[in-house]
């Protein structure tokens, strides 16, 4: 760490995270989609098709941004639930129910 620099604050890291996921969100939708819609545009140009493969490819960037946009979501709603559930147990004497014993 650099010395004078500031230490981060909790919410400013969360701050961070979140738009790192916002960002990461953004980038796999415009990857996903170009990169299907160029590959129909080659593809049209190489057999000489017309835009039956730009239309084709470019309906399945489209579908894979929304499913890694899906994905994406789901993986952060379970970082957000694990890390409020780390929050409230600070040790083992914290919690409620005492270990099974074992036999």
């Amino acid at each position: 760490m650099v010395k004078g620099a500031p230490r981060m604050g909790k919410e400013s890291r969360k701050s961070l995270i979140r738009l790192a996921y916002a960002s990461s969100a953004g980038i796999g939708m415009v990857l996903a989609i170009f990169g299907c819609l160029y590959l129909g545009r080659y593809l049209d140009q190489y057999f000489g098709t017309g835009l039956r493969f730009t239309i084709v490819f470019l309906l399945l960037g489209i579908a894979a941004g929304f499913r890694n946009l899906y994905y994406l979501i789901k993986k952060y709603a379970s970082d957000e639930k694990s890390d409020s559930d780390t929050d409230d147990i600070k040790s083992e004497s914290d919690r409620k129910s005492t270990p099974p014993k074992k036999t």
